[in-house]
């Protein structure tokens, strides 16, 4: 009998990429879980039988923007929402509380999500590394606008201004973030995922303490370059670079 914690008998590196567009939260949510459960089931599917009649596992990459929305993970505090349900409805937002990791985010127009739907097992059983890659795929696309951006120690997520060692350079440090990142895992599948700030109104930012953290900014591509950004072509970007970096093939 297989373990979930070792690799599939069958590997699967193919995915399967998914424009869903403008969608609400609560209906991509509802999508996110139906993948997620129908992976799972495969799985479980797959412990008594033999290795030669085992299913292959899917994974997927939606790519998707949300009307203006916050989400509370697990760990987070209801306290960092600063607004009030009538101040919900004059921002024309909605608030959910989530099964993932991490605190408060905002989601809107302008914000490219990423959920991979991925089982770990087809590729290595480590989330440390997993979260590090989808990482390393905003950062290195974020390279390719001129861009230097990475990570801070304790704080998952991807910085710009990111090193205190820049204080000595340019006798200040200002770390905004630019992405934020929260997942679920459960035998080794994936859900929930990335937002990059691409064209977000930040002003939505001003209504939450982001993750928590009260005392760093939060940042948009769009922000940092000084006008809009193409959508389509970042989204493109970081597509490829999250399927090199998994080793993955696009079906």
């Amino acid at each position: 009998m297989l373990t979930f914690a070792l690799l599939n008998a069958i590997q699967n590196h193919s995915i399967e990429v998914q424009h869903l567009g403008l969608m609400d939260y609560q209906k991509a949510w509802d999508y996110q879980e139906n993948l997620f459960n129908q992976v799972v089931a495969t799985k479980l599917g797959n412990r008594d039988v033999p290795e030669n009649e085992q299913q292959a596992t899917p994974n997927y990459l939606l790519f998707v923007e949300h009307p203006h929305v916050y989400t509370l993970g697990k760990s987070g505090s209801p306290e960092h929402l600063l607004l009030n349900k009538e101040g919900l409805k004059e921002k024309n937002a909605t608030y959910y509380k989530i099964n993932r990791g991490g605190d408060i985010t905002y989601h809107g127009p302008g914000q490219l999500v990423v959920y991979p739907i991925i089982d770990l097992s087809n590729f290595f059983t480590d989330i440390h590394k997993y979260l590090r890659l989808l990482e390393e795929a905003v950062i290195l696309t974020l390279a390719e606008y001129g861009i230097k951006a990475g990570r801070i120690e304790k704080f998952t997520g991807v910085w710009i201004d990111f090193d205190p060692k820049d204080k000595k350079e340019h006798g200040y440090w200002n770390p905004r973030k630019i992405c934020a990142i929260g997942v679920k895992t459960s035998r080794w599948v994936t859900m929930h995922g990335l937002a990059l700030n691409v064209n977000t109104d930040l002003s939505y930012f001003g209504n939450i303490i982001p993750c928590g953290i009260d005392d760093k900014a939060v940042t948009s591509l769009a922000q940092e370059l000084g006008h809009t950004v193409d959508m389509k072509e970042v989204q493109s970007k970081l597509k490829n670079h999250l399927v090199q970096l998994f080793n993955m093939t696009e079906a």
